[in-house]
């Protein structure tokens, strides 16, 4: 079974990479380019007995490694 984790920072939380990002789109001729928020996508493969149990497991994992949950959150989905 698949998972896929989803992190970002949470809203309030300064975006350095974004703003670079940002930054250089602007300076490549895109225009009306608004706020650059930068995450990071991981994917699991989970020998789990069912869906809750894959999602209960990543929800975990992500709280105790993936995420830095003080100024990240994430998501947990089945793909």
């Amino acid at each position: 079974m698949k998972l896929v984790v989803t992190v970002m920072l949470k809203n309030g939380v300064l975006d350095p990479q974004g703003k670079a990002i940002g930054h250089a789109l602007t300076g490549l001729g895109f225009e009306g380019v608004g706020e650059v928020r930068v995450g990071k996508r991981i994917e699991l493969e989970l020998n789990a007995a069912d869906d809750a149990t894959a999602l209960a497991q990543g929800e975990e994992m992500a709280r105790k490694l993936l995420a830095n949950t003080v100024i990240e959150s994430f998501k947990v989905e089945l793909a």
